[in-house]
């Protein structure tokens, strides 16, 4: 079926109301959820209760138990929360080059096992590590110093993302350059 809506929500409501049903539960949320995905990707599908909020919004009746039930289905079918809960520690350079060891090893295992899934949230929880970087050194409100490590920090990240096969072999260089060491001294290996 060709869906006219141009961007997520509006596509979520498009086949809420195509669906024709008086109430929505399970079986309505998962066929919106089959849209989404084959339109935008598996990563654009939103848990069932943001998918139910907005069609409660919208006047949809929800069959709160069903709703409730596959949420807490697939809240407890979350392999990769152990291996990435916390896993991002980026207060110092020390904790971030052992963060990065641990997102490496993570890279790898996924990879092995051509966990595409894996591979995407060790990515994303990276990307996520960067971007809380690149907000911190933009506030005025921090010191030089902080600025400067989290600008470091998220150079880090970046490169480890472009080129995670590498990046061992180019922070060991960047330690050594002379930028880096006016900037912050000889790092002290832990």
């Amino acid at each position: 079926m060709a869906w006219e809506s141009r961007n997520k929500q509006d596509l979520i409501i498009e086949v809420w109301e195509k669906l024709d049903c008086e109430s929505v539960g399970a079986r309505e949320i998962e066929a919106i959820e089959t849209v989404v995905a084959d339109r935008y990707g598996e990563a654009a599908v939103d848990p069932p209760m943001v998918t139910a909020r907005l069609l409660a919004d919208e006047g949809a009746e929800l069959r709160h138990s069903e709703i409730m039930a596959l949420h807490v289905a697939r809240a407890t079918d979350r392999p990769y929360d152990a291996a990435l809960r916390g896993v991002l520690k980026l207060d110092d350079l020390n904790m971030t080059l052992r963060t990065i060891a641990g997102l490496e090893n993570l890279r790898i295992k996924f990879a092995a096992e051509n966990d595409k899934q894996g591979l995407r949230l060790v990515r994303e929880t990276a990307i996520r590590g960067k971007n809380a970087c690149v907000a911190a050194a933009g506030r005025k409100s921090a010191d030089a110093l902080d600025r400067h490590i989290n600008d470091e920090i998220a150079n880090w990240l970046t490169i480890w993302l472009q080129t995670p096969e590498t990046f061992v072999y180019w922070v060991g260089l960047r330690q050594k350059s002379r930028d880096f060491i006016d900037k912050f001294g000889q790092l002290r290996k832990n």
